[in-house]
């Protein structure tokens, strides 16, 4: 068993040596509606999980998340495998993501970040991480490779990976086949969230948005079982969805993508339909990821009206994020919007 509380201690001193020292941002992505066409143009799985930057410099090892903070406690078995590889200088860029029977769980990765050391080493056995890889920045002996070409970096990756033979370790799929991207797009998955499109003469441009992302796309038919005015406003602000199972309505999401044009008749066709339970499954309200000020009282509403709404992924059976509304479905009973519509 790996032993979190048995790891040394690193910080930004210990990877002096690096040319590349922790805290750099990673290369972002801009957001596209269709892949870019092209020789100069290769594509990968835009995998759902953590991005991590990972860092060796000897004995010292430092996972770093997006946003500059460290995740190396949180996946101890990852650090040990990386430290246990015989290039002792490399800098890694990739995501951390954790197995289960239906593909990659971004669930299992949320159970992670926990402040108890026993929990960790218990999941580190029970649902280890893998750190799939998709460039490197400083090759091993150290060489800072970040101003290449995407081609070349690819190169010393794959070798690297290849060296490695390690289960913690994996080498992203790429292709420069633009059918086989759209594929990927289309069939998507619990483990996909989309493709990424780079260019293979690129340099690795820290944070900027030097790559492009086209984002799976998924729909569904919710009831509104609620809304919540916007703050500091009596127009509503969000509609609160739901889908049926068993015959009890279970709250999943939120829409707010509402025109300023159409909230003032809506809130007084909304109002006029407030009426109790509203959701008789699991409910809005208490601590939420989509938490803020206005959050903490919203009104029930009569199962009645339905809406259609694109989301792109659902953790623990709820969207993961906010939803965009494409239409309202008067055409269909709320009675017909279930469960079934978020299965991969």
């Amino acid at each position: 068993m790996i032993r979190t509380d048995s790891m040394p201690t690193v910080s930004g001193a210990d990877f002096d040596a690096l040319p590349i020292a922790p805290g750099l941002e990673p290369m972002e992505a801009k957001l596209a509606r269709a892949l870019p066409q092209g020789e100069s143009w290769t594509y990968e799985p835009k995998w759902d999980g953590f991005r991590c930057l990972a860092f060796r410099q000897g004995a010292a090892v430092l996972l770093q998340a997006k946003s500059g903070k460290p995740l190396t406690r949180y996946f101890p078995e990852v650090v040990e495998r990386l430290r246990c590889l015989k290039p002792d200088r490399f800098v890694l860029d990739g995501e951390l993501l954790v197995a289960s029977d239906k593909g990659f769980a971004f669930d299992a990765l949320q159970m992670r970040l926990h402040p108890a050391e026993s929990r960790i080493r218990r999941l580190s056995v029970a649902t280890p991480a893998t750190l799939m890889l998709f460039d490197l920045l400083a090759a091993p002996g150290g060489r800072d490779i970040s101003g290449e070409p995407l081609a070349d970096r690819r190169a010393a990756l794959t070798s690297f990976v290849a060296t490695a033979s390690e289960a913690a370790l994996q080498l992203s799929p790429h292709t420069e086949d633009l059918a086989q991207a759209q594929a990927w797009l289309a069939e998507g998955g619990p483990s996909v969230d989309g493709v990424m499109a780079k260019r293979l003469d690129g340099a690795y441009a820290a944070g900027e948005r030097a790559m492009l992302k086209v984002k799976r796309i998924r729909t569904a038919d919710c009831i509104v079982g609620g809304f919540r005015y916007g703050e500091g406003t009596k127009l509503v602000g969000s509609l609160l969805l739901g889908l049926y199972r068993d015959g009890l309505l279970h709250h999943v999401g939120f829409t707010s993508s509402l025109s300023a044009a159409e909230r003032p008749a809506l809130t007084e066709r909304l109002e006029a339909m407030i009426e109790p339970p509203g959701f008789t499954g699991k409910a809005p309200g208490g601590p939420s990821r989509w938490a803020t000020a206005r959050s903490a009282q919203w009104r029930p509403l009569r199962p009645e009206l339905v809406v259609e709404v694109a989301f792109d992924q659902v953790t623990g059976e709820r969207f993961r994020h906010g939803t965009r509304l494409l239409r309202w479905r008067p055409d269909k009973a709320a009675r017909q919007c279930g469960f079934e519509q978020l299965a991969t």
